[in-house]
């Protein structure tokens, strides 16, 4: 029988000059964790953008809880965004949906 995979959820902010497409965040998250951590760790954060709010500049990503860390050493490492610098910063991280909102409602109103 498997394991339930535990997750986690992590809001983060987008800053940067102009907007930037949901598919640009993801290519810079992707190409982070892969500079990082390479295929294999790629594989195994489990990474999936749930929420993504382009005028807010927020996303919500939720990640395996083995790889919680390794996400956010990567998005830390991430100093452009479709060729036009910007930086993520992690918010907030939680075990539930429920959970990051009510955690970070400065940051989704």
């Amino acid at each position: 029988m498997l394991k339930k995979t535990k997750r986690r959820y992590v809001a983060v902010s987008i800053d940067s000059e102009t907007n930037v497409e949901p598919r640009q965040f993801t290519d810079a998250v992707w190409t982070a964790i892969t500079k990082l951590y390479g295929e294999h760790g790629a594989s195994e954060s489990g990474l999936t953008v749930i929420e993504y709010e382009v005028d807010k500049k927020f996303a919500v990503l939720r990640v395996n809880n083995a790889a919680a860390t390794m996400i956010r050493a990567a998005l830390a490492s991430i100093t452009r965004v479709a060729d036009k610098p910007a930086a993520v910063h992690v918010q907030v991280t939680s075990g539930t949906l429920k959970a990051l909102r009510e955690k970070s409602k400065i940051i989704f109103c």
